[in-house]
């Protein structure tokens, strides 16, 4: 019986099934314990961007390793590694003249981000600017402030009150965001926090004109724009980040996930000068937070040769043919009867989404579309409301979309079967 307390998981019905473990991986398959192969169908959780088995990524940890594990970079302290890293992420940036500062993943990174969303406006005297907005549907980690101003009802329930002064409104209407800023009055919004798509919600990209139109509303009531990019940063959207393929000008961007493909645990925040500049150029002082592993040295050497792989072999560009080679590889699947359609066209991300009349009659129904894909040999999850999780690694191949495709039909045959 395994001590490992699994996240997101039903302990129960692991201790009673056992794990599946993942015993190694190459390239866009992992292999289990017993040798079976899966096709990675959504880049483990969304990041393995380069694909598994990179060697030059775990020569450059262990390089740096050898060199320099580590060290503290609070105060004046710092790595050559994390040095060039912020350098490299002010040059892809769609942020001029940006700034980075470093985490341990994505939930670091929007803690952080809210944090310093309060602390700016206190120190440009406006400290009443403290009400945060989120989105039905978003997902933004599972520290305090991400789990208290998402939008998945479920990941919120049974802790009480999480984080005070949150406000939501529904993910497609920019009408809503301007009449929530004029009821609570714009001079007590400090940020709006908003995936370009929302990933883990089911997949959804924003309606033709909705992330310009909100993005004008935040700027008319001088509200911060805080883009959540963990998912769709690092090329997975045909960009190095969304914000440059909607024009979003945000004032931060939190990003993790791609900046390593997952290879050693990194988030960041990049900050515009603006917001940076009391801390940079004004009389702010010390701004009181950190991490242990903030600028982590190994790490940094490993999301350069990570961001090396993505510029080198073009998969970002690539990406944006990948994006339309998707969808149309899963397209057919929305004439499958346990399917009520395919979302796809906006990204290297897709959902199959089940029809909800037949859950509705057979609840069991999508654990046994998961059973039956990992029979297949495609590895996958659901997503909220019941929808297939799709986010290849980009370096998916033509065969690969075949075998995708036929794996997850194969998948709903079978539960189709019972």
């Amino acid at each position: 019986m395994s001590r490992f307390w699994h996240p997101f998981a039903d302990m129960k019905a692991v201790r009673r099934t056992g794990p599946v473990v993942i015993d190694r991986a190459e390239g866009y398959y992992v292999f289990d314990a017993d040798g079976k192969r899966y096709l990675d169908a959504t880049a483990s959780l969304w990041y393995c961007n380069v694909g598994h088995g990179r060697t030059s990524i775990v020569e450059a940890a262990r390089a740096q390793m050898a060199r320099l594990e580590t060290y503290s970079t609070f105060g004046d302290l710092a790595n050559g590694p994390i040095l060039e890293l912020a350098e490299r992420l002010g040059d892809i940036s769609p942020i001029a003249d940006s700034v980075a500062f470093f985490t341990s993943g994505g939930s670091d990174s929007i803690d952080t981000s809210v944090k310093l969303a309060r602390r700016y406006w206190q120190v440009v005297g406006q400290p009443e600017r403290r009400v945060v907005i989120s989105r039905s549907r978003a997902y933004h980690g599972m520290h305090v402030a991400g789990t208290g101003i998402a939008g998945i009802d479920a990941n919120v329930d049974g802790y009480g009150r999480m984080f005070p002064d949150v406000a939501r409104v529904e993910w497609d209407s920019y009408e809503e965001l301007e009449a929530v800023i004029e009821d609570l009055g714009a001079e007590r919004i400090a940020a709006f926090v908003c995936e370009p798509i929302i990933g883990a919600g089911g997949v959804l990209a924003p309606p033709p004109g909705y992330l310009e139109k909100a993005r004008a509303v935040c700027r008319d009531a001088g509200v911060l724009f805080i883009a959540d990019e963990v998912v769709t940063g690092f090329g997975r959207t045909g960009y190095w980040f969304a914000s440059e393929r909607f024009d979003l000008q945000p004032d931060m961007i939190v990003c993790a996930k791609g900046i390593t493909s997952g290879y050693l645990p990194m988030g960041a925040l990049i900050v515009s000068p603006e917001v940076a500049e009391p801390w940079f150029a004004g009389d702010a002082g010390m701004w009181r937070h950190g991490y242990t592993y903030s600028g982590h040295a190994t790490v940094a050497a490993a999301a350069l040769a990570n961001l090396d792989l993505l510029e080198d072999e073009q998969l970002v560009v690539g990406a944006k043919t990948l994006e339309s080679d998707l969808a149309s590889a899963l397209a057919p699947l929305a004439e499958h009867d346990l399917v009520s359609g395919v979302r796809a066209g906006t990204g290297v991300l897709a959902a199959v989404q089940l029809e909800a009349d037949a859950v509705a009659d057979d609840p069991a129904l999508p654990g046994r579309v998961m059973a039956g894909c990992r029979t297949a040999g495609i590895m996958s999850r659901l997503l909220l409301g019941d929808a297939i999780h799709i986010s290849p690694p980009l370096t998916l191949d033509g065969s690969g979309l075949t075998e995708l495709r036929q794996g997850i039909r194969a998948g709903l045959d079978l539960a189709a079967a019972g």
